[in-house]
Formats: structure tokens, sequence, C-alpha cells
């Protein structure tokens, strides 16, 4: 049996009272820090409401795998997930001929992918941290504890579709951490597009256009659709033509009628804005519509209607007086303009949720995570657009 002295008993409690074991927060001083409080010590376990926080942290966790595989945006309609740091992707999609056969000859041998590039995509870490004291979790009901998920997941949309947005409307190539060139859209410098069916195009083709005008015409989506088509993109059943522009650009595109000027003292239109068959009901000058309306949505996303070939989605992820016209052939599909790369270990893909050292009540602290990255694939399946009187194109600032 081990003793103590007076003295020693007096020191002893002259420590516990001035470290408490747990709960407590650390006096100042140079050292700092409290106890560490265990899942028998919580000081709350659910809601205002009385709902467990337990149950809640399953049904964070059950929405961001619906959220994973289940959601569409703008990102899925422009990229194709990869876990690749660089790919050489052929930059159309002209296909070798046949030889005429011979009695004797044997024929010639069928080669890789001609005219491809190196194309790297990037991959960065990013995350959140979801932190609540004790004492809000104690007043706060289910509702306002959800709203912070939602936050989250609106995060995680704003970045996925931020990056495909920054990366398509920048002409400067960037670097991977393997050295391979990120590309952006064909900017002028070589290399640049290859033949296509016999179109030729000079190695200064640019894909990034200053409109010459402080408004968005025709001319520039009907010249946009022709630099995406002349390439081979945008023009077989499986792929659709998308003009993604901010609702300044669109309420202007709404305006455009074949045969007049679709700004003033601009080049005049030649196609009719055809409103999506959910719009608002309207009137032809004549008194009825020549040909179909399109559909009102577009895998999930709102159209707004069509113009010529193309289908019109406005979209506050595109900044003002900035168009990006795109030909998309589906959620994820493999040729999309752009690479979402993910890491290749699929523990690490998608959005996240870790649990934080709240013990048995993740919920009290966590962290959102998401490791993702971008490059374009196809330079030549979009045209970026900025309305501008400048004589050259500026990249706008897309916050992430």
């Amino acid at each position: 049996m081990i003793t103590m002295t007076s003295e020693r008993r007096s020191a002893h409690a002259e420590a516990l009272a001035a470290w408490p074991i747990f709960g407590a927060t650390a006096p100042s001083g140079p050292i700092g820090g409290g106890g560490i409080t265990t899942s028998g010590d919580v000081l709350v376990n659910q809601t205002a409401d009385g709902v467990d926080l337990n149950v809640v942290w399953d049904e964070f966790r059950d929405l961001l795998g619906a959220w994973n595989t289940e959601t569409t945006s703008i990102t899925d309609l422009l990229s194709f997930k990869t876990t690749q740091t660089a790919e050489a992707v052929p930059q159309n999609f002209a296909t070798d001929s046949m030889d005429e056969a011979s009695e004797i000859g044997v024929p010639t041998a069928t080669g890789g992918p001609g005219d491809a590039i190196l194309c790297g995509f990037t991959l960065r870490d990013y995350d959140k941290r979801n932190v609540f004291t004790w004492r809000a979790l104690k007043n706060m009901d289910l509702r306002q504890v959800q709203s912070q998920m939602d936050q989250l997941l609106h995060m995680d949309r704003k970045l996925t579709n931020g990056l495909i947005m920054r990366r398509l409307f920048t002409p400067a190539r960037g670097r991977n951490e393997f050295g391979a060139t990120v590309f952006g859209l064909y900017d002028g410098i070589a290399p640049g597009p290859p033949d296509y069916l016999g179109r030729t195009f000079p190695s200064t083709e640019n894909h990034y256009i200053a409109s010459g005008a402080a408004d968005i015409d025709s001319a520039d989506l009907e010249d946009a659709i022709r630099l995406i088509q002349r390439k081979g993109f945008g023009t077989t059943a499986d792929s659709k033509i998308v003009v993604f522009c901010n609702p300044d650009e669109a309420e202007q595109i709404a305006s455009f009628r074949a045969g007049e000027p679709s700004r003033s003292n601009g080049p005049v239109a030649r196609h009719d804005f055809i409103p999506a068959n959910d719009a608002p009901a309207f009137l032809s000058p004549g008194g009825e519509l020549i040909g179909e309306q399109v559909p009102g949505s577009y895998f999930g996303l709102k159209v707004q209607g069509s113009y010529g070939p193309a289908i019109v989605i406005q979209s506050d992820y595109v900044p003002p007086t900035y168009v990006l016209v795109a030909a998309t052939y589906g959620p994820n599909a493999p040729r999309n303009i752009c690479a979402f790369r993910q890491h290749a270990n699929p523990a690490y893909q998608n959005l996240r949720l870790i649990p934080g050292n709240a013990g048995s009540y993740p919920l009290v602290e966590s962290f959102t995570a998401r490791e993702c990255g971008t490059g374009v694939r196809y330079r030549g399946g979009a045209v970026a657009i900025q309305c501008t009187t400048n004589a050259n194109y500026t990249a706008p600032a897309i916050a992430v």
C-alpha cells in the first residue's frame, strides 16, 4: 500500500483543483489543454426535437451516397470521370479507311488513335470542417442541423461545377504533379486542330472569342456552333450542343428572332429562339408554331429553349458577360470535353464525410472532403465567348 505525506496530499489536491480531469476549459498558462470527453461524459446526444445524433449522422451518410450516385449537374454533362494522371486523346472522331482487297496483297494494319495529344489532369484536395458546440446541438432542431448539410452539398456543387467552368473559360495551360500539360480549349498556339474529313484548320485556331460588343448576339452563337461542328463535335444523334449562359445573357438570347437584328445595329439572326415546352405560353407572329419545342429539362437541368441546333441552359455558375457553347454526349460520356479526375483508390473518390474526434458522436465534429481535378480532353468540343468591346479575350475569375 502506498501512503502519502500530508505535504504530498496537499500538493495533489491543489493540482486536481487547477486541472479538472475532463469537461473543463484549460486555465491560461504555458501548458494549456483540457481533458478528452468520452461517450459516457457526453453533454448532448440528441437535437432539441428529440432526434438521436447518431441517427442524424447515418442519414447524412445515406444522403451523400445518393448525392454521389444520382445527382446530375453541369459537371456530369461536360466531363468524363477518370483516375488517370494523363491520357493520349485523339482530337477528332475521324477513322482510318479500308483498303481495296487484292488477291495476293496483305491488308495494312489498323493503327492506334490518330491525331492524339497527351492531355494532363490536375488533382487536389478540398475539405471543410463541420462542427457544432454541445450547447448549439442541445437547442437546434433537426431542420437546423440538416441545413448545414445542405450548405455543404451546395459547396460541393460549387466546387465541381466551378472547376469545370474555370478550366473551360481559361486559355492558359498548366502542369499537373507529373509535369503533363493541362490544356484548355484551342488557344491559337500549336498544337492546333487536326484535319477532319478533308477539312483543314490553321494552327492558330482559337476557341476563345471576344465578341466585339458588350451584348451577346446571334453571330456569336452561330460562329461558336460552326467552330464545334466543323471539327465533328455535336453532329451525331447521341450528342447535343448546349449554350450555357448567365441569366443576363439568357434573357438576351430569348429575344433573338430570325431575320431581325439580334442586338441594336447588330447581325441578323438566322434562327428564332424557341422557348421550351414548359415555358410560359406564347403566340408566334402568325399565330402558330412551326416545328417542335424542346423539352423543358435535359438530364435534370432546366432548359430555357433552343436556338437553331443548340439548347439554352441558364446557370449562375457561368459568370456574367460570358457564354459557353459546348457539345455533350450525356452524363459521364467518354466523348465529353473535360476529364474529371479522382483518386485511383475508390475509398478516396466522391464526396466523403469523415468523423472527427468526438468519439461515439461524430456529428459534433466531422470533415467533408473531396479530392478531384480536371483538364480538357477534346479541345475542339467547346467555345468560350466573352461579351466585350475589347479586341482580346480575358478569362473570368471563377470561385470554387
